[in-house]
């Protein structure tokens, strides 16, 4: 499974469709009143399920990343216990099964996929090292590294699985922290994108003929034309002050 990469079930790309269609909808009547600007406009459907699918897969990603270090943490757990590395794996299931048994949770996929391809002489640093190239998130490439070194080298597996799964669980706290503070701003930034639409939408219900002026005429038109313009640079520079990575 290559989480960098995210594919809608049927209900998911109905759903983002319809989505789409509403704001496509929404953007051709307040701006232009027209059904052609409407269907000039679907096209913008292919480039907005992909940004769709990216939000998805980073969500997905973050998730997994989150379950890759209950599971390192069960690892370690059976190491203190005395279990051997690869036994330890098989042992950290069973916890993980406890812990999110009844749900998909896809690190109970992963953890399966190397029990079983460790009963069949796989080896584990490969297993891993796999994994991380599929999830395409740092934190899971840079533990398998040092597994992989530590595990050449004859390093504490210990040790270094608490340290870096320590180091790990750190820097996902403060991303958490840091999306728990901007959360308010980005709720403010949305009702915020939403106002100038609203405004249209006031004007237009209380003083029907108002804005006539603007539209159906090449003045009006392009007037429209470049408040949207500005309205969506707006909005991404908007999306772009509260992402911080970390």
């Amino acid at each position: 499974m290559d989480y960098r990469e995210y594919h809608f079930t049927r209900r998911e790309f109905l759903k983002n469709t319809a989505l789409f269609l509403a704001l496509d909808g929404t953007v051709s009547y307040l701006f232009y009143r027209s059904f052609l600007i409407f269907v000039l406009f679907l096209p913008g459907v292919v480039p907005f399920l992909k940004e769709r699918k990216k939000a998805c897969a980073k969500a997905r990603q973050q998730k997994l990343l989150s379950q890759f270090l209950d599971g390192m943490q069960a690892v370690e757990t059976a190491l203190r216990a005395g279990y051997s590395v690869e036994t330890a794996f098989a042992q950290a299931l069973k916890e993980l099964q406890n812990q999110y048994g009844g749900t998909d949770a896809d690190i109970l996929w992963e953890f399966r996929y190397i029990a079983v391809q460790l009963n069949m002489n796989r080896n584990l640093e490969e297993l891993l090292n796999g994994l991380a190239v599929r999830s395409g998130v740092e934190d899971i490439r840079t533990f398998a590294d040092i597994f992989a070194a530590s595990k050449r080298t004859g390093g504490n597996l210990i040790a270094i699985i608490r340290n870096t799964v320590t180091c790990a669980a750190q820097k996902e706290e403060t991303r958490r922290e840091i999306q728990t503070c901007l959360a308010a701003k980005r709720l403010e930034q949305n009702i915020m994108s939403l106002v100038p639409c609203l405004i249209l939408l006031y004007v237009q219900a209380v003083s029907p003929g108002f804005l006539d002026v603007m539209y159906h005429n090449a003045a009006g038109i392009l007037v429209m034309s470049l408040c949207l313009a500005l309205y969506a640079a707006a909005w991404a520079w908007g999306k772009k002050i509260v992402s911080i990575e970390v």
